[in-house]
């Protein structure tokens, strides 16, 4: 990023001195799987569109793309209602999809959709900082795993379990696949005093989290804590013009490719320390 973009925003964050008091920390934090089930009665299925840009952002789930000679295994985590499964199943007829969210709606709305076929995909209830994947999914049996703007729903001290936890069900040589909000992205300059938990973490007025990552966050958790191998890891802007909202910044985005040791005992050993409980 550009180093006097990079100084304005600093300067515009180092404004905001307020905390949210430690009370309200831990209960936005223990009710996030709540908050965010509240967040789909009200919007249903009408909030987000469904997810056509992924395969141009990552090669990997272009139709055809070889794994093995196996039948492709992918994991969503944090699905919501399924604006990323959709397209995924559709343009990949040979892929197997796992699907999780810690909010129990957002899962029957999976379900329930007319798209959804078993033997095409699985969709369950989970969250990943406590809830072993590995109860549900056979240990290195996944080729890809998506996080896709879910990752930021977790605080800090939660998100080097959920990896571990991720890491534990790719296959050797399989690879997670990231897009979330980097540091200095709009929507983190744009709260207002009274939203901030920590650095970088805010809450939002429906009381769901949002965490802006580094690119260094990002190789601690999946190289320091997961023993994975980075592939890429890279901010990307995207400049967001709304004339009639008077709108002209950068959204700033992180975007990563992470990938599991090529043998299953190196990936155990990369893995010591690291399980969910």
């Amino acid at each position: 990023m550009d180093s006097g973009f990079v100084a304005r925003a600093q300067a515009t964050l180092a404004e905001d001195t307020s905390v949210v008091p430690e009370f309200w920390q831990s209960k936005y934090k223990d009710e996030a799987a709540r908050n965010w089930d509240k967040f789909y009665n009200r919007n249903t299925t009408n909030f987000f569109k469904d997810r056509h840009w992924t395969d141009r952002e990552f090669e990997e789930l272009r139709p055809g793309y070889a794994f093995s000679e196996q039948r492709p295994v992918l994991l969503e985590i944090g699905c919501g209602v399924g604006n990323f499964i959709w397209p995924v199943v559709e343009r990949n007829p040979d892929v197997f999809v796992y699907a999780c969210d810690f909010s129990p709606r957002a899962v029957g709305f999976v379900t329930a959709n007319e798209r959804y076929n078993a033997d095409r995909c699985r969709a369950f209830v989970c969250d990943i900082t406590k809830d072993r994947l590995a109860e549900t999914i056979p240990p290195h049996s996944v080729d890809l795993v998506s996080a896709i703007f879910v990752l930021s729903a977790l605080p800090p001290e939660k998100q080097a379990a959920a990896v571990a936890n991720i890491a534990e069900i790719l296959k050797p040589g399989g690879r997670v696949l990231i897009r979330d909000y980097g540091v200095y992205d709009l929507a983190q300059l744009r709260f207002k005093p009274g939203h901030k938990l920590e650095d970088n973490l805010y809450v939002r007025q429906d009381g769901t989290l949002s965490y802006y990552f580094s690119t260094d966050r990002l190789q601690e958790l999946f190289v320091g804590h997961a023993g994975l191998v980075e592939m890429e890891n890279d901010y990307t802007l995207k400049r967001l013009v709304n004339v009639k909202k008077d709108i002209d910044a950068d959204r700033v985005f992180v975007q990563a490719k992470f990938q599991a040791p090529l043998d299953t005992r190196s990936l155990e050993q990369a893995m010591e320390g690291t399980r969910v409980d």
